[in-house]
Formats: structure tokens, sequence, C-alpha cells
């Protein structure tokens, strides 16, 4: 078979595994939501045993890729591409890690009227979700201005960020007795403010493959 060939079937499998590994923590990500809002605990717990999956799809998708790059000795343009896998992996792994904490807060988060109230997390994981269809997206399509498009989203998730801080700490003064539960609200918000920065480095990657640029996004 020709060489080239047989490097674009290899290629295209990786491509095929990673919208997989995508897939998968997207799903996860939506289950920690629902998990959040209907306060089930079963889902959360679904949620945290199915991080050691995308753990292993990580895994397999970047040893793959070390092997094209040793055996088939890519460049220019199909270089960036398998480097870009690599950051898109190791992206998408802890945005897993970011939904599997959005899990255990659904377990904790119940009880008490003053912070059972959580539409922004429930707002920024929703965004989380669109952002990471849309770079995966972008990048299976090759779009660096898709990837851009992606990356406004991270401002969403902001903005509900500093929103959720601002109720929280406002609520704290009222309620004193219920710190612990306001902490850990707190640090499940910024768990997902970083799930959208996790999501604007994919976009940065698929540019970069792209273009062959780098170019920092919602700096």
């Amino acid at each position: 078979m020709n060489t080239r060939i047989l490097f674009l079937e290899e290629l295209n499998r990786l491509r095929h595994d990673l919208l997989t590994m995508a897939t998968r923590v997207e799903e996860d990500l939506g289950k920690a939501l629902i998990a959040l809002r209907n306060n089930d605990k079963e889902l959360a717990k679904e949620v945290k045993a199915g991080d050691a999956a995308v753990n292993a799809m990580q895994i397999k998708i970047e040893d793959e890729a070390a092997i094209l790059i040793a055996t088939q000795q890519p460049v220019a343009r199909d270089l960036r591409e398998l480097v870009t896998i690599f950051k898109l992996t190791s992206n998408l792994e802890r945005i897993g890690d970011h939904a599997v904490h959005l899990a255990k807060a659904a377990a904790k988060l119940a009880g008490g009227p003053a912070f059972r109230s959580t539409k922004h997390l429930e707002r920024m994981a929703e965004t989380g979700k669109e952002m990471i269809r849309m770079s995966v997206s972008a990048y299976l399509n090759q779009d660096a201005q898709a990837a851009r498009q992606a990356a406004a989203l991270d401002d969403k998730i902001d903005e509900e960020h500093e929103l959720l801080t601002e109720e929280v700490l406002s609520l704290m003064k009222k309620h004193p007795e219920q710190i612990k539960k306001a902490v850990r609200l707190l640090n499940t918000s910024g768990f997902l403010e970083r799930l959208g920065d996790h999501g604007t480095n994919i976009c940065e990657a698929v540019i970069y493959m792209v273009d062959g640029t780098h170019e920092e996004l919602n700096r």
C-alpha cells in the first residue's frame, strides 16, 4: 500500500478516536449537569466511574500518534495536526476531570435553601458542552474561524462565574452557617470556569494546526 495512503488512514483513525473521546467527555458533562439538577447521586457516581475510560482513551490516542510520528516522520501540516492531537487529548482529559468535579458537587449541594440555586453552574456546564462540540467540529473541519467562534463562548462562562461569585458572597453574609456549602459552590464554579479555559486551549491549537500561527484567545 502507498505510504501516503497508509498515513492518511491512520490519521483518520486518530480523528475518529478523538471524536469518540470528545463525545464521551461531553456526555459525562451532560450527565453531571443532570445529576446537579436532579440531585441524582447514582448518576454522579456513574460520571466519576467513567473518568477512567476517558483517561484510557487519552493514552491510546497519544500512543498511536507518537507511533505515527516515529514511523512516518511527517512534516509541515501533517506534523502540526499530530502535535495538535496531543493538545486536544490533554485538554479534553482535563475537561473530563472538571465534569467529575461537577458530579461530586451534585451529591453535596443538596439541602439548605440559601445555596440550592445552581442556575449559574448549569449555564456554565451547558455552555461548556457547546464549546466542546464546536471546538472539536472546528478541528475536524480544519476551520480556524469556527475555532475562534467556539473560543468566544468562554466569555459566557466567565460571566456566569462572576455572577455566581457575587451572589454567593452576598448569601454568605446573610447565612454564615452555610459557609461550608458556599465555599463548595465557589470551588465548583471555579472548576467550570477553568473548563472554559481548556476549551479555549483547544481552539488555539486548532488555529495553530490550520494556519501555523500561535494566536492567543480570550486574554
